[in-house]
């Protein structure tokens, strides 16, 4: 039924219209949803048999909620879509600050109008997009930000002793009454802060200078933190802890697959991009990889994480640079290469955190070290493993290639070749679309010549050839040349 052209308390009544706790709207209609086979987190990747049936559970227990995991993790998003398991619209005493139940009135103003109007008292009606607040937990937030202070200009104005309780100007949390109250951080507020809180999520009580209130607050709280071995800010006090009901660990995705599907989802590329710009399914893989390896790597530290936002914007500037390179060239189409990976380097060097041998390699070095080291791990998923160790007079599938190198003086990839040339060049080497077609005989045609760019790429990270980088670009060359090159 349609309750949002009731205008009045007394029609409230005699429609039917029954109240119930934020606690309860979220378990009800999360009950609906999964009885009809709704997907009730949408766009979140990779939680389907972790964290959201924990989330499920925890609603449905009615517990106030911490989740728990590294930065870039969706804890914010997963509390965001909680607004979509409320009901559409609830009904609030007309010019309340504190979004009063008119079956429940618990500020002064409310009250004080009810009792006055009586079924008369005027209703309006709260849609859920305006039920969630959020605040960022800084050193720098205050008892009155969150709780309320005594103003004194609505004292002045007013006319009013500050024992009057009329004078307080309420914080955020009592403002978020019926909502959902999300304190990002929890670790960074001050422990006087969050000793603050113990009450409401207990009681319902708030304490404002010395005034004595009983304000039964309806809220639903959601707390973010990362883990605390992680911040050296400060932690969870204990007593706020155990008033938490359910605490759940998010995580990262656990396989390239979902990495891909929240970096698709998530890019948010220009339709231009997308149209004119061709991204082969391996360069994908390899983009997601760099965060697998990172969170893997010596030179990072891994108590900080590594956020899903790395892939994300590695996402963008790949794109970005092969569409900066198409638009020099003149180009109305092209396709991102392997060597376009050079200009994901700002977006790594953004993200990580490195330790201290890191910081002696210099974060440019590392994300190059990062890319490389996601080109070295697919590649033996798709050619024949290269052994450290090989017998001589014995073929090897890699012989003819190196063969080639060996004859010629290599080959050169600057940045802003243009497609034709680069085809051309990389065309040079007839051995390795010969090792393609023998390997990766299903390649799609359009995606060729960037497994090319991968088999050198490939064989120079297992010795087989020298890579280096020239002025403007790449240049491939035997080992013996390489040397030359190094040592002269």
């Amino acid at each position: 039924m349609n309750y949002t052209t009731i205008k009045t308390f007394g029609e409230l009544k005699n429609a039917g219209y029954k109240p119930k706790s934020i606690k309860e709207e979220l378990r009800q209609n999360l009950i609906e949803k999964i009885r009809s086979g709704e997907t009730v987190f949408e766009g979140v990747h990779g939680y389907e048999d972790t964290v959201i049936p924990e989330l499920e559970r925890a609603i449905l227990s009615k517990h106030n909620i911490n989740l728990l995991g590294l930065r870039g993790q969706a804890k914010t998003r997963l509390a965001r879509l909680m607004v979509n398991l409320l009901d559409e619209y609830i009904p609030t005493v007309e010019g309340s600050e504190i979004n009063d139940d008119p079956y429940r009135p618990i500020s002064r103003y409310a009250v004080e109008l009810m009792k006055e109007k009586g079924d008369s008292t005027p209703i309006s009606w709260l849609h859920r997009s305006e039920r969630f607040a959020e605040k960022l937990a800084t050193p720098d937030v205050t008892v009155a930000d969150l709780i309320g202070d005594v103003d004194p200009i609505k004292a002045a104005n007013l006319r009013l002793s500050y024992a009057d309780d009329r004078v307080i100007h309420f914080g955020m949390i009592p403002r978020a009454n019926r909502s959902i109250f999300v304190i990002n951080e929890l670790p960074d507020l001050q422990a006087r802060i969050q000793v603050a809180l113990f009450n409401i999520l207990q009681e319902g009580d708030i304490q404002i200078r010395g005034f004595k209130l009983r304000l039964p607050l309806d809220l639903q709280f959601i707390f973010t933190a990362n883990p605390e071995d992680y911040t050296n800010r400060g932690s969870i006090v204990t007593p706020l802890k155990d008033r938490i009901g359910s605490q759940i660990l998010t995580h990262y995705p656990t396989s390239v697959a979902v990495a891909k599907a929240i970096t698709e989802q998530e890019a948010g590329l220009e339709a231009g991009q997308k149209e004119q710009i061709y991204v082969p399914e391996l360069a994908r893989d390899i983009l997601e990889q760099i965060s697998f390896e990172a969170r893997n790597s010596e030179y990072i530290d891994v108590k900080s994480g590594v956020s899903a936002r790395m892939g994300i914007t590695a996402f963008q500037n790949l794109l970005s640079t092969a569409e900066l390179r198409m638009l020099r060239n003149g180009d109305t189409a092209t396709a991102v290469r392997l060597s376009d990976f050079m200009g994901i380097v700002p977006a790594i060097t953004g993200k990580v955190e490195l330790v201290y041998e890191g910081e002696q390699e210099g974060a440019a070095a590392v994300a190059i070290q990062l890319i490389e080291s996601a080109v070295k791990t697919l590649f033996i998923t798709l050619f024949p493993k290269i052994e450290k160790l090989e017998k001589e007079n014995e073929q090897y599938p890699y012989d003819e290639i190196v063969r080639w190198f060996l004859n010629s003086d290599g080959i050169q990839l600057p940045d802003e070749l243009n497609d034709d040339d680069y085809h051309d060049t990389l065309g040079q080497v007839d051995a390795i679309r010969r090792l393609i077609q023998k390997y990766q005989p299903d390649t799609r045609k359009e995606d060729v010549y960037f497994l090319s760019e991968f088999v050198l790429w490939g064989l120079t990270l297992y010795n087989k050839l020298s890579k280096y980088r020239v002025d403007n670009g790449l240049q491939f060359q035997d080992n013996f040349q390489g040397y030359l090159r190094n040592n002269i």
